[in-house]
């Protein structure tokens, strides 16, 4: 009778076993399959990352909104020559230089907006070198080491089927948090992508602002605000090297758990600062 309770509780504990290493190898593939995701498409310029999206938003900012840009740079050019025939006395101090200097004003408010995505495009291509640059230096591997799993298996193996099941069902719940962090750190990427898009397709609305020193300041802001863009994937990438070390020092003791929910935690951290480094690339940028 001891030896046919003996082996059912072999076989619960070999059920129990496969089924935490199930959980824990789900949750950390989860997790690295979006970190790694993120250190490859973080990079990506809007062109590169999906060409079909970029050249509709483009095509729609050509034909759309360069004519209402075109309409505000009439109405500024129209703005400033008012503004200089009043500082000058209604040209009774009038010189030649004045009108000069308005139209070569005006000329590369013009060369500004036709151009627009040349040097939004720029911006992010500053920005790709500075990622790639440091993806280079950023080294370190954001997976559990197989050997470490293999050691927790050993360890899992020793415990009784009571421990096992308590871990059993939080290593469940720790992988369905985990599936839910994947999906924020999915949405953070994207999301970010997809607001470089938005920001790309009005690109030429702040651009004819240039040409009036008072109105300038739009302009100038929405540059800031691209090159905070461009500049949170490096800090993105920041977020990732720092994760990678952290998840390399976790060590799987005799306290599984404790371990496991480290894992966790770090993972939390990450989505944490993910989301903070579009703040503090704005706030480094001074955009608003």
């Amino acid at each position: 009778m001891q030896a046919i309770l003996d082996q059912i509780a072999d076989w619960l504990k070999g059920m129990l076993v496969d089924g935490i290493m199930n959980n824990l190898t789900g949750m950390f593939d989860a997790v690295n399959q979006q970190v790694s995701d993120v250190a490859s498409q973080v990079g990506n310029t809007p062109q590169n990352f999906s060409p079909g999206v970029f050249s509709m938003i483009r095509n729609i900012s050509e034909s759309v909104i360069i004519p209402i840009a075109g309409l505000f740079l009439t109405f500024i050019a129209c703005y400033e020559l008012i503004q200089l025939i009043i500082e000058h006395n209604n040209l009774a101090n009038f010189e030649t230089w004045i009108i000069f200097k308005w139209i070569f004003k005006t000329t590369i408010a013009v060369m500004l907006v036709t151009h627009t995505f040349d040097i939004t495009m720029a911006v992010f291509d500053v920005a790709q070198h500075v990622v790639d640059a440091s993806s280079g230096l950023i080294s370190g591997s954001t997976e559990v080491d197989a050997a470490a799993l293999a050691d927790l298996r050993t360890t899992l193996e020793t415990l009784e089927v009571g421990e096992l099941l308590g871990i059993f069902m939080q290593s469940f719940i720790v992988q369905i948090c985990s599936m839910i962090l994947s999906v924020v750190i999915f949405v953070i990427v994207y999301g970010r992508m997809m607001e470089i898009y938005l920001m790309t397709s009005l690109a030429p609305i702040p651009f004819s602002t240039f040409g009036n020193r008072e109105q300038s300041h739009i302009g100038q802001n929405y540059l800031r605000s691209l090159f905070a863009l461009g500049f949170q994937g490096f800090l993105i990438m920041i977020c990732i090297g720092i994760y990678a070390v952290m998840i390399q020092s976790v060590t799987f003791t005799d306290d599984i758990m404790m371990s496991i929910w480290g894992v966790m935690g770090y993972t939390v951290l990450l989505c944490f600062a993910l989301f903070k480094t579009g703040s503090l690339a704005r706030s480094v940028m001074s955009a608003h």
